[in-house]
This record gives C-alpha cells, structure tokens and sequence, in this order.
C-alpha cells in the first residue's frame, strides 16, 4: 500500500500548491490583469481550502490526509524517492501554536484579498477594487 500512501501524499503536495500558489497568483494575476484569478469558483474553493486547513488547527485535528498517508505507511521508511522530498518540503517540527498561527494568518490574507480582489461571476461588471 505505500503506492497509495505515495498518491495521497502527492495529492497532498497539491493541494498546499493550490492554497498557499492561489494567494500568490491571485495578486500577480490582478496587477497583470489575468481574469481568471477573478473566477468566483476559483476563488470560493481558495478561501474554502484555506478556512478548512485553518478550522483543522484551531480545532486541534491532524490533517485527514496525513492521517491515511501515516495509516498506510506504517512506517517513514517504506517511503519511495519523490514520497521522501514531498515529505520533506510538508512537515515540519515547529510548535503547534506556530501552525495555527501561521494558518490563522493566511486565511485572513485570503479573506483579505477576497475583498480587496473580488471575484467575479460571468456577466458581472467590473467593479474592482484593485485594477
């Protein structure tokens, strides 16, 4: 099973790409004028991800994901190649308090800039707070 430990760590991988590159790209993509950074589902499933991570802390959970991946493994070692770097770039041994805190702040930043970059739905007119 250390395959599906693998993919789910990959699938992990992505899904902090998404939540911490959608910040990133969102006000490169404003200052550009890219109008994708501006879809509504793009950016309710952004601030979504990043309130569930957030929630995740404050309520003290381990991550769903890392849960099976751990589960799967058994144990660190059985990790392939890429699994090992993955994991590497993931996980950290800082203080919980550090995490939520961290979490905590980005989920604000994405509300933010929820905000200050509004989505649009098809139609909308502009009405955009940053150009």
């Amino acid at each position: 099973m250390t395959w599906l430990a693998d993919l789910i760590l990959i699938a992990h991988f992505a899904f902090v790409l998404f939540v911490v590159g959608g910040l990133a790209l969102t006000w490169i993509g404003a200052a550009a004028g890219w109008r994708w950074v501006r879809s509504f589902w793009f950016r309710i499933a952004h601030l979504a991800a990043i309130c569930f991570v957030a929630a995740e802390a404050l309520l003290g959970m381990i991550c769903p994901l890392t849960a099976w991946e751990d589960t799967l493994r058994g144990a660190p070692t059985e990790a392939g190649f890429v699994a090992r770097w993955i994991h590497r770039l993931l996980f950290y041994s800082f203080p919980e308090w550090m995490f939520t805190t961290a979490y905590m702040l980005f989920a604000l930043a994405v509300a933010l800039t929820f905000w200050l970059v509004p989505p649009r739905r098809r139609g909308t007119p502009p009405g955009n707070r940053l150009p």
